[in-house]
């Protein structure tokens, strides 16, 4: 079977502004016309298919135009839930996505309850993200105890994946970290650090294929069983390294041989790219920034002004954000990993990350003020 492995579109997504979404929607049709033109059987989304819970019209029409375009081809397709996707909403829409042939999962399913589907012989293992909080409900379920649950999160999936992929699974789709993966630098921090992290050795050898999605960058994570992630379909952040691969795979699958994996060229969407210049270098570049195709950041060292940030929006096309920076010595400090912060702490860097939040104060308090009912004793 040829299979299109695909994920993280984040559709509805903005940067500084700037509507990521028509570029992603390009992208999504170059994918339809390598289905007809690779002759593939099958496709598979592994999640994040929107930025967030609520998007624009535009962005959810993109999506339904890809979908409906498969349908029109007759090739079917297997979607599951990301971090950054509404579990709820994309079960609501799975009804009207089944129309297109699709088969979309936004809440864990187990085996005997339709986790495994299977689309033209091939068994396919479906498991959707899941946070710590939501795992020990279905570990609880899974093993039919409603005491403390104590396990790690690693223990947690270990568990689930076994439990999807018995004998006679092929395929396992999921929205998770493994152990060792290259981050891509545009992912939530909160849940690709180790407390989210699967060892590779969870991974079943006897599976044809993992198809994984979460992580941005285009790699292979695992040789036994192959297991890779395809990488967004855009650059998406400014964190993200310029020129990393990225994109969409093109998976085929013989019975009792390993999956051959082949990466496809796309190059979509706008380049991202930051420019770090000192002060007085910044007339010698000017027109290296007015030149780059795509869309900019642009770090001065040294004091910036009102005017002359104002001039450098008027007059450099495309750039979307500046930052002065007084001259250091030493590099910045790195982010405070999420497992050594409060609660607090942590959900302020979550605000941060997400909605680029500065003043937080109130938030926090309130924040603060619900936890604290949370954890009263009962």
């Amino acid at each position: 079977m040829r299979i299109l492995h695909t994920a993280d579109w984040h559709l509805g997504k903005t940067l500084k502004g700037q509507d990521r979404t028509p570029e992603v929607h390009e992208a999504l049709k170059e994918l339809l016309g390598l289905v007809s033109s690779e002759r593939v059987e099958l496709v598979l989304v592994s999640g994040d298919l929107f930025d967030r819970s609520v998007v624009s019209s535009a962005a959810e029409a993109a999506a339904f135009e890809f979908f409906v375009g498969l349908k029109e081809k007759g090739i079917p397709a297997l979607v599951i839930a990301g971090n950054h996707d509404s579990r709820e909403r994309l079960e609501a829409l799975a009804p009207l996505l089944a129309l297109t042939g699709t088969r979309a999962y936004g809440n864990l399913r187990f085996a005997q309850e339709g986790g495994v589907v299977e689309v033209g012989g091939l068994r396919v293992a479906m498991l959707p993200f899941l946070s710590e909080r939501r795992l020990v409900k279905a570990q609880q379920l899974l093993q039919q105890d409603t005491g403390g649950w104590r396990q790690t999160y690693a223990e947690g999936m270990r568990q689930l994946i076994a439990h999807l992929t018995a004998p006679g699974v092929h395929l396992l789709m999921a929205h998770l970290t493994v152990e060792g993966a290259q981050l891509g630098g545009g992912e939530f921090t909160f849940h690709t650090t180790n407390s989210y992290a699967v060892l590779k050795g969870h991974l079943p050898p006897t599976l044809g294929y993992v198809a994984l999605g979460h992580i941005h960058k285009q790699q292979k994570v695992s040789d036994g069983p192959v297991a890779w992630y395809p990488g967004s379909l855009i650059q998406l952040d400014f964190g993200e390294g310029e020129g990393a691969p990225r994109g969409a795979l093109l998976v085929e699958l013989e019975p009792g041989k390993p999956a051959r994996v082949h990466e496809i060229p796309g190059r979509w969407g706008k380049p991202l790219k930051t420019f770090r210049l000192r002060l007085e270098d910044l007339d010698r570049r000017w027109e290296e920034l007015r030149e780059f195709p795509g869309y900019t950041k642009l770090v001065l060292e040294g004091q910036g002004n009102p005017a002359l940030r104002k001039r450098l929006f008027e007059e450099v096309p495309r750039l979307l954000d500046v930052e002065f920076q007084a001259p250091s010595r030493e590099g910045p400090s790195p982010p405070a990993s999420p497992e050594r912060l409060s609660w607090s702490e942590a959900y302020a860097q979550y605000r941060r990350e997400t909605a680029g939040e500065a003043s937080l104060d109130e938030l926090l308090k309130a924040f603060q003020e619900v936890l604290e009912e949370v954890l009263a004793p009962r």
